[in-house]
């Protein structure tokens, strides 16, 4: 009796596994790219510490995902047909964690592939440092982190759509600071800078956002660029 128990439990962790893989395609492109990833750590010779830290990292993305698939259900079965705000944010916490796992993973991954086919990561910290292209990546995307976090913080608009500061403002005048530092003295700045000003001005335009905000979030894209480039640059 209780083995037929524990071979029932055995096969509805299997179903719903199986179904989880039928029904969700990120759960196939999360599962496709784990095997990869491990195949490939067999391949390049990964001792068993490393295939341990690579096979836990792909089971906590597939377990994020499952989990996340479960709480959709679940919130789909209580709520039924009618809208409640609270259900949008349940499924968009199980989502985030989700994402959070991804990019968990990602990082993971690159650590362990990366120092094993021989390149540290000292020298493609200094690849960066010498590459434009990749700095400019790096203050687009703290500036998208820093304006969604004060969006969080301060708890007003969403974080691409209103709220303090202005995202758009941010990166229209990260973008003119970027050109500046990089091409001094060109008629590009000033044609840049009027683009961004048209941007801003969209933004009040549309009352998506005060001139309060407009003028923080291009204050913040500004300082935080000039800041990266000093820092980088150094």
């Amino acid at each position: 009796m209780q083995q037929q128990r524990l071979a029932e439990s055995f096969n509805a962790a299997i179903e719903g596994f199986v179904y989880v893989f039928k029904s969700q395609r990120n759960m196939r492109l999360h599962f496709l790219m784990g095997l990869f990833a491990f195949l490939l750590g067999i391949i390049l010779n990964f001792n068993y510490i490393e295939l341990m830290v690579l096979c836990l990292t792909i089971a906590f993305v597939l377990f994020a995902e499952m989990f996340n698939t479960a709480i959709e259900h679940t919130v789909n079965l209580v709520v039924s047909m009618e809208y409640h705000p609270l259900a949008r944010i349940v499924k968009d916490i199980g989502a985030g964690a989700v994402l959070l796992s991804a990019m968990t993973a990602a990082v993971v991954g690159y650590i362990l592939f990366v120092s094993r086919v021989g390149i540290r990561i000292e020298d493609n910290i200094m690849k960066i440092r010498e590459s434009s292209w990749h700095i400019t990546f790096i203050i687009f995307i703290l500036i998208l982190v820093i304006v969604v976090l004060s969006k969080l913080f301060l708890n007003k608009g969403t974080p691409s759509r209103g709220g303090m500061p202005s995202g758009h403002s941010a990166i229209a005048f990260s973008i003119w600071t970027v050109i500046s530092l990089l091409y001094p003295n060109s008629l590009v700045i000033f044609l840049v800078f009027i683009l961004a000003i048209l941007v801003a001005r969209s933004r009040v335009s549309a009352q998506i956002h005060s001139l309060v905000e407009v003028f923080i979030g291009a204050l913040v894209g500004v300082l935080i660029t000039v800041f990266m480039f000093q820092l980088l640059r150094i």
